[in-house]
């Protein structure tokens, strides 16, 4: 699907097309962004490879509060980004929202 810019957001689909507990991974910009519907029907955002072997984020297991890369089971909080393993470093967090049915990105075009 081709992305559609509103304002400084981005429109990369229908929410509809995502249901609850799902992901998944758009690119933006050229960058992978994965977007998560969380179980109270919530979205977050984080990039989409895992910087310690680029797993892919989107395909891994979540809950309301972090998402567990599939390859290495390492955990990156959905608020900050952070890793809860030492030296695996962070992700990036990125604004998601749900605007008329439609999911709507702000990212940065630089990584």
């Amino acid at each position: 699907m081709t992305s559609v810019s509103v304002g400084a957001g981005v429109v990369v689909g229908p929410v509809a097309g995502l249901q609850i507990g799902e992901s998944r991974a758009y690119a933006v910009h050229d960058r992978q962004i994965a977007v998560f519907r969380l179980t109270d029907g919530s979205l977050r955002a984080t990039d989409a490879v895992c910087p310690h072997r680029g797993g892919p984020l989107a395909d891994g297991q979540f809950d309301l509060a972090k998402v567990v890369c599939p390859l290495h089971q390492f955990a990156f909080g959905l608020a900050d980004g952070r890793c809860t393993s030492d030296g695996v470093g962070s992700v990036g967090v990125h604004r998601v929202e749900d605007r008329d049915g439609e999911i709507v990105l702000w990212v940065d075009s630089a990584p």
